[in-house]
């Protein structure tokens, strides 16, 4: 039987040095045989003051506790790595990262809720999950879903996250039905998350909420100098960016 892994992870920051300091997820393995997990974890890297600022946890929240791989939420991970079952993240990349950086080694089928979200809600001008969370009503939901599970919902917490995440699964698997009526709707958000995404509109800049096609047909130099100065975009930004710029030369 297949099993599909929602998780997500707080951290000390997002740079290379950085670790995992909370991790949360959920081991469906049925509609009604989910395992929750929400365990904080201890590491030999300080918590940067701008990662407090956005997830609130201090070091004595974690002093004493067990490291990332002790968990029973990493534990479980090796347990069920296999192709057969669904590993399920919101910028998947980053979170997986942080795992790998703690030794795993990925044998799951992966699924990024983020890269999905930008494919079938393209109309949308942000794919946070936050937003995501107000923009499709997930939060009219959430409450009665939390109380059934035994989660206490807060932003920016790692099973709260997860929480929101398994109520927008849901809808991703409902548009994906409705817009690939032929495909199985998991296997189909599986391949758009190895597909890149052509953006719509700029999420920032000086350009911010304009079409990126309208720009690059008035300012394709403001497209070269981000492609060449940025160095942060993330893989979508770039294949978009590359793609416009490689249609003027």
């Amino acid at each position: 039987m297949t099993t599909y892994i929602l998780f997500d992870t707080e951290t000390t920051g997002n740079q290379e040095e950085d670790r995992i300091i909370q991790i949360g997820g959920m081991v469906i393995h049925s509609k009604t045989q989910i395992e929750v997990f929400d365990e904080f974890c201890s590491t030999q890297i300080p918590i940067k003051l701008e990662a407090m600022e956005v997830h609130n946890i201090t070091p004595d929240l974690i002093e004493g506790k067990a490291p990332c791989t002790q968990t029973k939420f990493y534990n479980k991970l090796l347990e069920l790595n296999d192709p057969s079952n669904y590993l399920i993240a919101h910028n998947i990349k980053f979170d997986l990262g942080m795992l790998q950086k703690e030794g795993f080694e990925n044998r799951y089928t992966l699924i990024d809720t983020l890269r999905c979200s930008r494919h079938l809600y393209g109309d949308l001008p942000y794919h946070r999950l936050q937003y995501l969370r107000y923009a499709l009503e997930l939060y009219k939901t959430e409450e009665q879903e939390a109380q059934a599970l035994g989660i206490t919902i807060k932003a920016h917490d790692a099973i709260g996250d997860v929480l929101v995440m398994k109520l927008f699964l849901r809808e991703l698997v409902v548009k994906c039905t409705q817009v690939y009526p032929d495909f199985a709707p998991m296997e189909k958000l599986a391949e758009l998350t190895t597909t890149p995404v052509l953006m719509k509109n700029f999420r920032f800049g000086k350009y911010k909420g304009q079409e990126i096609a309208k720009v690059a047909s008035e300012d394709i130099g403001y497209l070269q100098w981000m492609r060449n100065n940025m160095a942060d975009l993330d893989e979508d930004m770039k294949y978009t960016l590359d793609k416009y710029i490689d249609s003027f030369r």
